[in-house]
């Protein structure tokens, strides 16, 4: 077999003739400017940028003065002494009962805002007439508010994604219910009047409202929760819609404001029905 090899051309690299002249390498590119790096960053996708400004900063003297305008969620109850929201927080992952010593028309408002914020409301009464144009107008029952007589309310199913508020308007002596409070069902139990079973409720209560009462009943209610003298002599002259809400050893006057919804439904505050 005969080997065939190859010579290179002349010229060529590695071949005898004259070599090429190799040219010069480019010079670095220069760095990208910055208009250039944002239209870079635009072309890929990343979007606008937004403005730039200075760094925020806070003097470590000056943080114990930083305050954010952030509440709990739930029921607007009405506004404080200095026209804030005041807020009941109803909706919980544990059990919570409320006791409100006041009038059907505050318990309707709570229960209308209650709906309001997505929870389901059961009523349990022995007047279902007082709450039938409430049940009409919130769609016959369909649309998060229902009535049942005393002692006949069904298991809620309550969640944290449907949570359930339970009003007990059962008169005076309240009768034990089928249905109790537990994670995501508050129970709201209405007293128009301080009543021999009171003081049991509110031992179990974790929030007790009390609206206008008797001189007699209110020295009675602060001997029973250690009110202040000044909350006992004011409860004889709160005007409608006022409530005096305890927890605790907080306590907090708040005034129901109904809106023009509300007032067309219910009418104005009052404390008897």
């Amino acid at each position: 077999m005969t080997a065939i090899t190859t010579q290179p051309a002349a010229g060529a690299p590695g071949g005898a003739g004259p070599s090429a002249p190799v040219p010069a390498p480019d010079p670095a590119p220069a760095p990208p400017t910055a208009v250039e790096r944002v239209r870079g960053r635009l072309r890929g996708g990343l979007g606008l940028l937004g403005p730039r400004h200075g760094r925020h900063t806070l003097p470590a003297e000056q943080v114990d003065a930083l305050a954010l305008p952030i509440g709990d969620d739930g029921v607007v109850a009405g506004v404080d002494a200095e026209g804030r929201p005041a807020v009941l927080g109803l909706n919980r992952p544990t059990p919570y009962d409320v006791v409100l010593i006041g009038s059907l028309w505050t318990a309707q408002v709570l229960a209308l805002r209650a709906a309001a914020t997505g929870a389901r409301v059961a009523v349990e009464t022995g007047r279902p007439q007082a709450w039938m144009q409430m049940v009409h107008a919130m769609g016959g029952g369909h649309n998060g508010l229902a009535v049942h007589e005393v002692g006949r309310v069904p298991p809620q199913g309550a969640s944290a994604g449907t949570p359930v508020l339970v009003v007990r308007d059962c008169g005076m002596r309240p009768p034990r219910g089928r249905v109790v409070s537990g994670p995501w069902q508050s129970v709201l139990t209405l007293l128009p009047y301080l009543s021999p079973v009171a003081p049991r409720l509110i031992r179990q209560a974790r929030l007790v409202g009390v609206q206008r009462i008797s001189p007699d009943e209110a020295a009675e209610l602060g001997r029973a929760m250690a009110l202040p003298r000044a909350d006992v002599e004011s409860l004889p002259t709160l005007a409608d819609g006022v409530t005096l809400w305890c927890a605790d050893r907080d306590r907090q006057y708040v005034m129901t404001q109904p809106t023009d919804a509300e007032t067309g439904l219910l009418g104005n505050p009052r404390r008897m029905d």
